[in-house]
């Protein structure tokens, strides 16, 4: 989802101290393995649902997968698979449903969700996976408008430290570069473990952090393209990117909280006057100390200073109002560290503390207790201020190379809103501004009715959706997946 604890009460806040990974060991019962990349036989449909088959390859020494089929997990009419890739020391878990469509000739689709530090299990079984989990957190129901209906799609904790991701020593991955080159790995030997999807158009897809997260994972798969082809390996078909409700440009984004939550530009204005005013005065000092400490100088005291300042003042007052944040229609409903105003996540965490779900998923039941949110990770991250770079320089060089963008946004979010992401996207450098700014926007509608505004130009499309939240596939469900299903199909997203 959306913005771990760390990220979102303290939104700004300065270095904070480094975390160790928990001391967990999943692997400890029986093993399949193969020599062969893959063995000539072996197919993901081919795989034991009783233990995992384990691959290595001469291409990627010390690296692996272990894989295994999660049979009648989460919807019985799809096939499900779990596994690891293991990166050296450092051991990404995911989650893989086939299309309910044709997952023979379907596209690759892979969803993060952001943080740093939110496992995308959150994703799965809140959002748009096949399943989502039910209120008792004790059994799940087919989600009917789940992205695998016309896709193969992952989900992946990353990185190390997220969800059932670990590492073997307590190395950790503390910048969004550094996880770049970790998921890249783990493409690669996906792709090359499982050979029916090689070449398969590839979709990288995510919400909230991974509006950084994905811009440099792509760029990174662009620029390891190459060096792939040298060494006898298969290409990733990037094809686009998505990205909903992203936490792209820091910047923009803090400054456009005034508009957010003092003028009609979602829901009417939800503080008081006397605390707009105030806001308001504050936004021109907190765009310029953040713009000279946190961008320009890079520095930790000053922008320490700029954060804490811009909390305050632009920041601290909606949290304090009671509604909230990731939907700005209502109230938050009890103390967002609980439940980060859904009460759905710790049921999450519920379910997959289970033991019988963990053995369908291969994850032993000694691993430890499952955390939808990992703030130790978070925390790490924004030591490095890693929120701050520019991520628009990555976006405009993945649209020059033929890579398409979709940046969406549901409308009653406030802490990855449209304004923020409009504003960088308008602002953005790139051969096809000239063209995206002189159009107005359009309505895009499903089933008839309208489901929000969009333009685009030369690749790059930009739509809102009504009435949705943060998280926009649990708020507007068929919105959410026709948006999807189009954009894929032919990158049209009008009826």
């Amino acid at each position: 989802m959306v913005k771990l604890l760390s990220l979102a009460v303290s939104l700004l806040s300065g270095t904070a101290a480094l975390a160790a990974q928990l001391p967990v060991h999943p692997l400890s019962h029986n093993v399949v393995a193969h020599d062969d990349f893959p063995a000539p036989e072996m197919s993901l449909s081919a795989l034991s649902s009783e233990t995992w088959t384990h691959f290595s390859h001469d291409a990627f020494p010390g690296y692996g997968a272990r894989v295994k089929r999660a049979k009648d997990f989460c919807d019985p009419s799809v096939k499900a698979y779990t596994g690891y890739i293991d990166v050296g020391p450092k051991h990404l878990f995911f989650y893989f449903f086939e299309s309910r469509n044709d997952p023979a000739n379907d596209d690759l689709l892979m969803w993060i969700n952001g943080g740093p530090g939110g496992s995308s299990a959150i994703g799965l079984f809140m959002e748009l996976g096949p399943c989502i989990v039910n209120p008792d957190g004790n059994s799940t129901t087919p989600n009917p408008f789940s992205w695998n209906d016309h896709a193969n799609i992952f989900f992946l904790d990353q990185p190390v430290g997220v969800g059932f991701s670990y590492a073997d020593f307590g190395e950790t991955t503390e910048t969004t570069e550094d996880a770049a080159k970790v998921f890249a790995s783990f493409m690669y030997i996906f792709t090359e473990t499982f050979s029916e999807y090689k070449g398969r158009k590839f979709h990288i897809s995510g919400e909230s952090y991974a509006g950084r997260y994905i811009p440099v994972f792509a760029s990174e798969i662009v620029d390891q393209n190459k060096k792939a082809e040298e060494r006898g390996l298969t290409p990733i078909n990037l094809s686009s990117v998505m990205i909903g409700n992203g936490y792209t440009d820091v910047k923009e984004m803090v400054l456009s909280y005034y508009d957010m939550t003092c003028t009609n530009a979602s829901v009417l204005p939800v503080l008081s006057i006397e605390q707009c005013v105030r806001m308001r005065r504050a936004v021109p000092r907190c765009r310029d100390m953040v713009e000279t400490s946190c961008r320009k100088d890079f520095s930790d005291l000053g922008c320490a200073a700029a954060t804490l300042f811009c909390n305050n003042e632009l920041v601290f007052p909606l949290y304090e109002s009671g509604m909230n944040p990731y939907d700005l229609s209502v109230d938050c409903g009890g103390k967002f560290p609980d439940t980060l105003c859904y009460k759905i996540i710790p049921k999450i965490a519920d379910y997959l503390n289970k033991k019988e779900v963990r053995s369908v998923m291969g994850v032993e039941s000694d691993f430890g207790e499952y955390k939808p949110m990992h703030g130790e990770v978070g925390l790490a991250f924004k030591s490095h201020l890693d929120e701050w770079h520019a991520n628009q320089f990555y976006i405009s060089a993945l649209l020059e190379r033929g890579i398409d963008v979709l940046i969406y946004v549901g409308t009653y979010d406030w802490i990855c809103n449209w304004v923020g992401n409009a504003r960088w996207v308008e602002a953005m450098e790139w051969w096809g501004k000239k063209e995206y700014n002189s159009k107005e926007f359009v309505e895009w509608t499903v089933d008839g009715h309208a489901a929000g505004f969009t333009k685009s130009s030369r690749g790059l499309t930009f739509a809102t959706v009504y009435a949705a939240g943060h998280m926009v596939p649990y708020d507007k469900p068929a919105e959410s997946l026709a948006l999807i299903n189009r954009w894929m199909a032919s990158r049209d997203i009008f009826e």
